[in-house]
């Protein structure tokens, strides 16, 4: 490690080990800047704080700022409380010092896999955990909910992955086949990207119906405490 990289180690949510990447940036004199939990505030704070006796890995880019650009930006941040999932999390801060891109790769992995579960069911677990007035009871059904979305995520991940690469595929062949002049093979190209593209719309639909439950889970669990 050294100064300006953006570093990571695993980190529990909702009582389930190694679930998400907590990200910061690494100041090179044994500090961190990071968005800290659970005050969801950017802090500057010791490595040992921020890894939690947890291993710290180093997330790599082709392109990226120096360091002393990384720091400065990690550091114009500091005091800030604008924490949010799915828009403004740690990742996002600290890709965004590091690269200016306000990105967090593991939300973007994370949701578009889950769009396709029956998000109805999994709405009436978080609805009962957010009603139940003892917290242990309330986290152990927050716990189950998020567990559930695992197993559907793992299911899903090689499954978009292929649907993505796939709309690639007939883009590209339906392109070499017009520069052949087989509009026919063009045609046939295009519907079947067309067919992906529907199936991506309405995955959409589910994605943003499941974002909102998510955020609202978030909003709530501090109140658990």
């Amino acid at each position: 490690m050294a100064r300006g990289d953006q570093i990571y180690a695993y980190r529990e949510f909702l009582n389930l080990q190694g679930v998400y990447e907590h990200h910061g940036i690494d100041c090179g004199d044994g500090t961190v800047i990071h968005y800290r939990k659970p005050s969801e505030t950017i802090e500057r704070t010791s490595l040992d704080t921020f890894a939690r006796g947890g291993k710290i890995y180093i997330k790599r880019f082709p392109t990226s700022f120096i360091p002393d650009v990384v720091v400065h930006r990690a550091g114009s941040r500091l005091g800030e409380r604008k924490y949010n999932l799915l828009y403004n999390n740690c990742e996002h801060f600290a890709t965004w010092c590091k690269t200016g891109v306000n990105e967090s790769q593991q939300i973007r992995n994370f949701i578009p896999l889950i769009s396709q579960m029956n998000t109805d069911n999994l709405y009436n677990p978080i609805k009962q955990a957010l009603q139940e007035t003892d917290p242990n009871k309330a986290n152990q059904l927050l716990s189950k909910a998020l567990a559930d979305i695992k197993v559907v995520w793992d299911n899903l991940q090689p499954q978009y992955n292929q649907d993505v690469r796939e709309i690639s595929i007939w883009q590209t062949v339906a392109i070499k086949a017009l520069k052949q002049k087989r509009e026919d093979l063009a045609r046939a190209a295009l519907m079947r990207k067309k067919n992906y593209e529907k199936t991506a719309k309405e995955k959409k639909e589910k994605l943003d119906h499941l974002a909102k439950m998510t955020e609202t889970l978030i909003q709530n669990r501090m109140n658990l405490k």
